[in-house]
C-alpha cells in the first residue's frame, strides 16, 4: 500500500518532469520562431543569370536591401560582364563564365534570366532540379512549347516561377482595377494597350541586346514579341483569367532595312464575348509609350504612365485626375516581390500579373497571334 509520503513523492516527480516537459517544449517553440524569423529576415541569394536584357540594370542598380543579395552573375560575354559590374560598382569575385562553374562555387536561392528569351526554357532545365527558384524577364517562352516544358518542370520540382514585366508594378494599373472591380465603370467593354518605341536600333538599344531582338529564334518574333506581350498580360490579369474566344493579328516589316527577319509593327486583338481587346505593339512610334485605355458601360480609365490616371465615372461627371504613389513593399519591385513570394511572406492570387497560370495564357495567346499574322485568318482557342 501507499504512503501519503510515497503518494506525495511519485506527484512531486511527475510535477517535475512536467515542468521540464513544457520547459523543453517552450525552448524548442522559441528556437524555431527565432530560426524562422532569422529566415525571413536573411536576404535570398540571387544569382543573375545572362546580361544581355538591359532590363538587368534593374537589379544590377538596385539599392541595397536586406531582401534580396546577388551573389553571382553569369555571362560568357566577358567584355559585357566587366562593362557592367564596372557600372555599377560590383565585385568581379562575382562573375562566372558558365552556370556550371558558378554552380561548382554559389548555391544560389533562386535566379533571374536576363538572356535571351529562347534560353528561359534552359534555365528552368537546369535550376529547377536543384530546387532553385526562377523569375524570367518578359515574356515567359518562344513558344507554348517551351512555356509548357517549364511550367512541367516547375511543377515537377515545386518552384516558383515568375515573370516580370515593367508594367506590372505600375501604380495606376493597380488603381484601374480596384475601380473596375469596384463597379465605378461599369462592365468591361474595351481594353486598349499601347506599347513602344522608335525601334530597337534607333534608340541606341546595346549590340549583345540588339542580335537577339532582331532574330526571330531567340526573340520570338519583333514587335509582337518584345512589345505585344505587356498588353496581353495585362488583359489577362484584368480579365482574371478569361480565355479569349479568338484572336487576330496583323503584323508588318515597315523598316526591312534595319529589321528583315523580323515584324517591327503588330496588332493584336481579342476577342471576348462582350469585350475587345486591343493590343498596338511598336517599334515605330516617334515617342516612346506604355499606357493603357480601358472602356466601360459607364465609364472611362486612362493609364496614361506608372503614376498618372485619369478617369470619367459618366457622361454628366467632369474627368478627374490622380498622381499615384509608388505600391507598398513589395509589390512595388520584381525582385522584392520574388524575394517575399520565396519566403511565403507574399501568396501570389490566380492570374497575377507575374504568375505562371497568367504568363501561361500569354503565352498561347501570342502564338495564336502569330499564327493569325501568318495565315490572315483568325485564330480560335480552345
Amino acid at each position: 500500500m501507499r504512503t501519503s509520503k510515497t503518494v506525495n513523492t511519485i506527484n512531486s516527480q511527475y510535477i517535475i518532469a512536467g515542468r521540464k516537459y513544457i520547459f523543453i517544449m517552450l525552448f524548442m517553440f522559441c528556437a524555431l520562431g527565432f530560426a524562422q524569423q532569422e529566415a525571413k529576415s536573411t536576404p535570398v541569394k540571387i544569382a543573375v543569370i545572362g546580361l544581355t536584357h538591359t532590363h538587368v540594370h534593374w537589379i544590377l542598380g538596385r539599392p541595397k536591401t536586406n531582401d534580396i543579395e546577388i551573389v553571382a552573375i553569369v555571362e560568357p560575354n566577358r567584355d559585357l560582364a566587366a562593362r557592367y559590374v564596372a557600372q555599377h560598382n560590383l565585385s568581379t569575385d562575382l562573375l562566372f563564365d558558365s552556370i556550371d562553374a558558378m554552380l561548382e562555387k554559389v548555391t544560389p536561392d533562386a535566379v533571374t534570366a536576363f538572356g535571351n528569351i529562347f534560353d528561359h526554357l534552359k534555365v528552368v532545365q537546369i535550376f529547377a532540379p536543384f530546387g532553385i527558384h526562377v523569375m524570367v524577364e518578359k515574356p515567359l517562352a518562344i513558344s507554348l512549347d517551351h512555356a509548357m516544358d517549364m511550367k512541367n518542370l516547375a511543377t515537377k520540382h515545386n518552384i516558383h516561377l515568375l515573370t516580370n514585366y515593367e508594367t506590372s508594378w505600375y501604380a495606376s494599373h493597380h488603381k484601374a482595377r480596384t475601380m473596375i472591380e469596384e463597379g465605378n465603370i461599369g462592365e468591361l467593354r474595351k481594353i486598349v494597350a499601347h506599347d513602344g518605341h522608335k525601334g530597337p536600333e534607333e534608340i541606341g538599344v546595346n549590340n549583345e541586346f540588339l542580335v537577339w531582338l532582331k532574330d526571330p529564334k531567340l526573340n520570338g518574333g519583333g514587335a509582337i514579341t518584345d512589345f505585344g506581350c505587356y498588353g496581353v498580360n495585362l488583359i489577362t490579369w484584368l480579365k482574371h483569367g478569361e480565355k479569349p474566344v479568338s484572336v487576330t493579328a496583323i503584323t508588318q516589316t515597315i523598316k526591312p532595312d534595319k529589321y528583315p527577319n523580323v515584324d517591327d509593327e503588330a496588332t493584336i486583338i481579342l476577342e471576348f464575348p462582350k469585350m475587345q481587346g486591343i493590343i498596338q505593339a511598336s517599334w515605330n512610334w516617334p515617342i516612346a509609350r506604355k499606357d493603357l485605355e480601358i472602356y466601360g458601360s459607364e465609364g472611362q480609365i486612362y493609364c496614361n504612365n506608372s503614376s498618372d490616371i485619369t478617369y470619367q465615372l459618366d457622361e454628366e461627371t467632369d474627368e478627374e485626375a490622380l498622381t499615384l504613389p509608388d505600391l507598398a513593399v513589395p509589390l512595388n519591385d520584381p525582385f522584392a516581390t520574388f524575394a517575399a513570394v520565396i519566403k511565403g511572406d507574399l501568396i501570389l492570387e490566380p492570374f497575377d500579373l507575374t504568375g505562371l497560370d497568367n504568363n501561361m495564357l500569354v503565352i498561347e495567346i501570342l502564338e495564336a497571334a502569330k499564327k493569325s499574322a501568318k495565315t490572315g485568318t483568325k485564330v480560335y482557342l480552345d
